[in-house]
């Protein structure tokens, strides 16, 4: 009995884990794919004010749109993850420090955050030699 409660908790845990990476990638897909439309004009302002350059804007959501497939792919879901949660931070810490806007408006990237490093964590452990026999 208990064995079994165990193996149906790990599944609802799996599936949730599975709906919070599908919406994810929704997310990244999109963001990804607007940074890389010359005409939104959002992205490109916000590109100039951070200072590096338009080129740093193609990298991102290209970056994003790939790590967005990625991140749908058990084998490669983990290292999608970490990427992806590398760009969060990137993203929280110009918001704070280069753009000087209100920890408020990093909300969403530290909710992005939090949800990729659970990905990594539990994608990783799922797929270590140990637990693939």
């Amino acid at each position: 009995m208990k064995a079994e409660l165990t193996t149906l908790w790990g599944r609802v845990l799996d599936l949730t884990l599975w709906v919070l990476q599908g919406l994810a990638a929704l997310v990244f897909l999109y963001f990804g794919a607007i940074k890389l439309d010359r005409r939104e004009v959002f992205w490109v302002e916000l590109f100039a004010r951070i200072g590096i350059g338009q080129w740093f804007r193609y990298f991102t959501g290209g970056l994003e749109v790939v790590c967005a497939i990625l991140l749908l792919i058990p084998k490669t879901s983990a290292i999608a993850a970490v990427m992806l949660a590398c760009t969060m931070v990137g993203a929280i810490l110009t918001h704070l420090f280069v753009l000087r806007e209100p920890l408020i408006v990093s909300v969403f990237p530290i909710g992005l955050l939090l949800t990729l490093t659970l990905v990594a964590w539990k994608r990783r452990a799922d797929s270590s030699p140990r637990t693939r026999r």
